[in-house]
C-alpha cells in the first residue's frame, strides 16, 4: 500500500467539452462532384473540338456540324478528365500552383486556337461546297453553329455529371455492408446497368416503334397527283392481280411513273410501246414468297416476259424506287421493256438497316429467285434479257442472294448496283482482291467483268466486252465509305491517290473521322448528282455500258440524262 502512495496521481480525463475548439479535429466533407472543369479534360476537349472543324466527305449544315463539335468536345472531355484521375491515383494531387498555370496556359492558347479553326472550318465548308457545285451559307452561320455546339457540350456534360452523382448515391447505400472500394464498383456497375436499360429501352425502343408507327401511317397515304393508273399493263389498274391500296406509297407512286408512249416515241425517233411495271406491297400477300410469286403471274398477265428487257429492282426500306431507274430503260428501249419490283418493309433503310438486314436479303432471294426460275424455263433464244438492279440497302439484299462475285456475275445478263453499303460481302471481296495499284475507290478486279466507277461517265469509253456487274460509287458517298473501323483505323480511300472529289484536306482522326462521316449519312442525298448518295440519272450510263440498245451512242446518253435532269 505505501508503495502505491508513492505512485504519482493518474492525469486527469477531459471531455471534449473541455478541449479548445481549435483543437477539435473537423469531420472530413467529401465531395459529391466536382464543382469546377477537368484542367486536362478541358485541354483535350478544345482539342477536339477545333479538330471536329475539320473536313469530311460533304459539306454539313450548320446544326449538324453544331452536334459534331459538341460531340466530339465531349469525348475530348471525357478522356482528358480520365487521365486526369489516373494521373492523380497514380502521382497524387496535382500542385495548386501548376493547376493555376495550367489554366492561365489554356485561357491563353484556346480562345486564339478555337477561333483559327472556326476560320479554317468556314473555308473547308466553302471549298467543299464550290467542290460540289453547291450554293454558299450565309457568314453567320459559324454563330449558329458554336452555339448549337456549346448547348450539345452542355447537356452531355450535365448528364455525365448526373451519371456521376448517382453513381455516389448508390455508393453510399453500399458501403453500409461491403468495402469502401467495392461499394463503388457495385454503384458504377448498377448505375451502368440502368442508364442503358434506359437508353435502350425507353430512347431506342421507342424510337423505333415511332418511326414504324409514322412509317406505316406515311405507307397508307398517296402522293400528290398518283392515281390510279387505267393500263391494264401496270399493277393496281383494271385486270390486275394486285389490288391499288395494297401496293403501298412508294409502290402507288412506282406504277403510276410510267413515261406516255408519246414522250417514249418522242424521244426515241421511231414508233414506241408502253412500258409494263409490276409491283407488290406488303399488304398485297401474307408472305414475301406468296408476294413473289404474285409478281411473277402479274408477270404472265401483262405478257412481260414477251419484252425485250426485263429489270428486276430490289427497293431501298420503304419500297422506294427512284423513278429515273425505270425511266431511264424505258427510254433507252422505247418502252420495250418490262420493271418489277417488291415491297418488304416500310421503314426508311437506316432503320430496315440497322433492326433486321435479313429482311431485304429475304425479299430479293425470294423475288430474283422466282423471275429467274420462270425467266431460264423459256428458250434461250427468244427469252428476253434479263437485268438487276438495286440501290443502297437493295445492294445487300442482291449481294445475299448469290453470295458470291462469280454467281452474281452469272445470275442475269447485267445487275447494276449503286452506293453499296459497307456490309456488302461481294463488294468487299472485290475491292480487297483489287489489282496492285488500283485505288480503292476506283478498283480493277482481273478475272471478272465487273467495272466499277466513281463517276457514271467513266462508263463510256470502255474498252473490250462489255461488263457484267457495274458498280457506281460516288467517291464522297457515305454510305460506301461509313465503317465501325474508322474508330480506330485510317481508311485505305484517305491512303495514297485521292478520288478526284475528296478534298486534299480531309485528313483522319481517331474517333472524330467516324463521327463526321456518320453525320455524313444524315444529308447524303442532299447533295448534287454525282456526289454523296445522290445517283439520279447516272443510272443511263450504268444502262447503257451493260445492255445497250442496238445502235445507241454517248450523244443518246448526254441528251436521256439531260432529259431526266430536266
Amino acid at each position: 500500500m505505501a508503495e502505491d502512495a508513492a505512485l504519482p496521481d493518474p492525469l486527469p480525463r477531459r471531455s471534449i467539452e473541455d478541449t479548445p475548439l481549435a483543437t477539435v479535429p473537423s469531420p472530413v466533407r467529401r465531395r459529391i462532384l466536382r464543382s469546377h472543369l477537368s484542367v486536362t479534360g478541358t485541354g483535350l476537349a478544345a482539342v477536339f473540338y477545333c479538330l471536329s472543324f475539320t473536313p469530311s466527305l460533304l459539306p454539313r449544315a450548320w446544326f449538324l456540324q453544331g452536334v459534331v463539335a459538341g460531340i466530339t468536345a465531349a469525348m475530348g472531355y471525357a478522356l482528358g478528365a480520365a487521365a486526369g484521375a489516373l494521373g492523380r491515383r497514380l502521382h497524387g494531387p496535382f500542385r495548386a500552383r501548376t493547376t493555376l498555370i495550367a489554366w492561365a496556359v489554356l485561357a491563353a492558347v484556346v480562345p486564339a486556337l478555337v477561333g483559327i479553326f472556326l476560320w479554317l472550318g468556314t473555308r473547308w465548308q466553302r471549298d467543299l461546297r464550290v467542290r460540289l457545285g453547291m450554293a454558299p451559307v450565309p457568314e453567320y452561320d459559324i454563330a449558329r453553329t458554336v452555339g448549337a455546339s456549346l448547348l450539345t457540350f452542355g447537356l452531355l456534360l450535365l448528364i455525365a455529371r448526373l451519371l456521376r452523382l448517382a453513381t455516389y448515391g448508390c455508393a453510399l447505400l453500399f458501403r453500409r455492408v461491403v468495402p469502401q472500394r467495392a461499394a463503388y464498383c457495385a454503384g458504377t456497375l448498377v448505375v451502368a446497368v440502368l442508364a442503358y436499360s434506359a437508353f435502350d429501352g425507353l430512347l431506342v425502343a421507342n424510337l423505333f416503334s415511332t418511326v414504324d408507327r409514322l412509317a406505316a401511317v406515311e405507307n397508307n397515304g398517296t402522293g400528290n397527283g398518283v392515281t390510279v393508273p387505267a393500263s391494264t399493263l401496270r399493277s393496281g389498274g383494271p385486270q390486275s392481280l394486285v389490288r391499288w391500296d395494297s401496293l403501298g406509297r412508294q409502290g402507288r407512286t412506282f406504277v403510276a411513273g410510267t413515261p406516255t408512249v408519246e414522250e417514249l416515241t418522242g424521244f426515241a425517233g421511231r414508233p414506241a410501246i408502253e412500258p409494263i411495271r409490276v409491283y407488290a406491297g406488303l399488304a398485297s400477300a401474307d408472305t414475301l414468297a406468296q408476294r413473289a410469286e404474285l409478281v411473277v403471274r402479274e408477270m404472265d398477265r401483262t405478257g412481260a416476259f414477251d419484252r425485250a428487257v426485263i429489270a428486276v429492282i430490289t427497293p431501298t426500306g420503304t419500297g422506294w424506287v427512284d423513278n429515273k431507274v425505270p425511266r431511264s430503260l424505258e427510254f433507252m428501249n422505247a418502252g420495250d421493256t418490262a420493271v418489277v419490283s417488291m415491297q418488304y418493309s416500310y421503314l426508311p433503310s437506316f432503320f430496315a438497316f440497322m433492326g433486321d438486314r435479313s429482311g431485304v436479303a429475304d425479299a430479293a432471294d425470294a423475288l430474283i429467285g422466282a423471275v429467274r426460275a420462270r425467266w431460264a424455263a423459256l428458250p434461250a433464244a427468244t427469252r428476253p434479257r434479263l437485268l438487276l438492279f438495286g440501290e443502297s440497302l437493295g445492294t445487300y439484299g442482291m449481294e445475299m442472294t448469290f453470295g458470291t462475285p462469280e454467281r452474281l456475275v452469272d445470275g442475269a445478263d447485267g445487275a447494276l448496283l449503286l452506293g453499296p453499303t459497307f456490309a456488302n460481302p461481294s463488294h468487299r471481296v472485290l475491292t480487297e482482291g483489287r489489282a496492285a495499284g488500283s485505288p480503292i475507290w476506283d478498283p480493277s478486279y482481273p478475272g471478272l467483268p465487273v467495272e466499277f466507277a466513281d463517276d457514271a461517265a467513266e462508263l463510256r469509253d470502255l474498252s473490250g466486252p462489255p461488263p457484267k456487274v457495274v458498280y457506281l460509287q460516288n467517291a464522297t458517298d457515305p454510305v460506301v465509305w461509313w465503317s465501325w473501323d474508322l474508330l480506330w483505323k485510317k481508311p485505305q480511300w484517305l491512303v495514297g491517290q485521292r478520288a478526284p472529289d475528296v478534298t486534299p484536306d480531309m485528313h483522319w482522326y481517331p474517333g472524330i473521322t467516324f463521327w463526321q462521316i456518320t453525320c455524313d449519312l444524315v444529308f447524303s442525298n442532299k447533295v448534287p448528282t454525282g456526289h454523296g448518295h445522290s445517283y439520279r440519272s447516272e443510272t443511263v450510263d450504268g444502262w447503257a455500258a451493260l445492255a445497250a440498245p442496238p445502235g445507241w451512242t454517248t450523244a443518246d446518253s448526254i441528251r436521256l440524262r439531260a432529259l431526266l435532269d430536266g
